[in-house]
């Protein structure tokens, strides 16, 4: 059965363009187009779609306050379309917060180069969100205080100093990681983190991340000290990696090709990790559709690395982390909500005796 989508967006230009890309796919198919949502709210009770395809900025009714109405009366899988600008890119993250699954630059028309690229990432997007497993999301009030979910101190200098957690992610990821990093405590060891995001998103997603959490979150420019407390964002356009400069810990940015058709890819920072880090560094690898990460953490594995795959029942969509259990990367499995606690439960426990030598 295909997969039926309805595309909300006020370019008629933009409409013809996705329905020719997602019409062309032998899996899915248009069942509307829809220039504003209130025509949208109509058309999703006439055509019942899989998938809703919401572009952020429109008439009549904002892409936000539609979206939000839509996952409190009716939740739905939805990949949100955002143009590549700043104001565009906030947008998104709240988009994502709302319970929007994913989102996807907006096509470039006069760029037909790169439509057959841009038509494997919509596509696959839409394949994602069509497996995923949508839930109420349980929203912040305005000017409410922000519920306090952290875990205790380490205190233990040695362990925050010559630990490191290496997080992985993609579709559902920045949620993910988002509920993980909330919960360290200020003094947890240094986090490196790669999430499936193209450029110009993940300044503002670790702008966000920096504002609700104890630590402190950046997008990574490259041979950055890694420190305590400190979590850095694989940038759009680089590979991040984990290396070695004397006696520290420190980021590097490498721009060569897509691995698992990934620039940033989940493997090329946990293999970075198992080269330069080996025992001292704890693999988590978080929801997302593909393979991407799943050797990357069996070569952590295999260097004493302790690694968490995030369960099935907690995942928008269990993709790596089930490619991860698969071939032997996960040393234990577990809910989101859980998985921080194991984390520094296993460093205050085991991580003594495993620091650098």
């Amino acid at each position: 059965m295909k997969i039926r989508v309805l595309i909300v967006d006020d370019s008629a230009l933009i409409r013809s363009v996705m329905t020719e890309i997602i019409n062309s796919q032998p899996d899915m198919e248009v069942v509307g187009q829809a220039p504003d949502p209130l025509v949208a709210r109509d058309m999703i009770k006439q055509t019942n779609p899989d998938v809703l395809t919401l572009d952020v900025e429109m008439p009549r009714m904002d892409g936000l306050d539609f979206l939000e109405k839509l996952m409190r009366l009716r939740p739905m899988p939805v990949v949100m379309v955002s143009s590549l600008t700043e104001r565009g890119s906030e947008i998104t993250m709240r988009a994502l917060e709302l319970g929007a699954v994913d989102f996807v630059a907006k096509p470039k028309i006069s760029i037909q180069s790169g439509m057959l690229e841009y038509t494997q990432t919509i596509t696959d997007k839409i394949r994602a969100a069509a497996k995923a497993q949508i839930r109420p999301r349980r929203l912040p009030v305005a000017g409410a205080p922000c519920e306090s979910i952290g875990l205790p101190a380490l205190r233990n200098p040695l362990l925050s100093s010559e630990k490191l957690i290496i997080i992985g992610a993609s579709t559902g990821g920045t949620e993910a990681i988002r509920e993980f990093l909330v919960q360290m405590p200020a003094d947890c060891p240094g986090i490196l983190i790669t999430q499936h995001m193209p450029e110009g998103f993940t300044r503002s997603f670790a702008k966000r991340l920096d504002g609700l959490c104890k630590i402190s979150v950046c997008e990574s420019e490259g041979e950055e000290r890694v420190l305590p407390g400190h979590a850095y964002i694989a940038p759009g356009h680089s590979h991040l990696m984990l290396a070695r400069s004397g006696a520290n810990y420190v980021t590097r940015l490498d721009k060569g090709p897509p691995v698992n058709r990934h620039r940033p890819s989940v493997d090329v920072l946990f293999h970075s990790s198992a080269e330069a880090a080996g025992k001292n560094a704890v693999g988590v690898i978080l929801t997302g559709m593909g393979k991407d990460g799943a050797l990357g953490l069996l070569a952590m594995k295999n260097t004493g690395s302790y690694t968490v795959a995030q369960d099935e029942a907690s995942c928008v969509v269990f993709g790596m982390p089930r490619e991860a259990i698969a071939v032997g990367g996960a040393q234990e499995v577990g809910a989101l909500r859980a998985i921080p606690g194991m984390v520094l439960g296993y460093l205050s426990t085991y991580g003594g005796r495993a620091l650098r030598v």
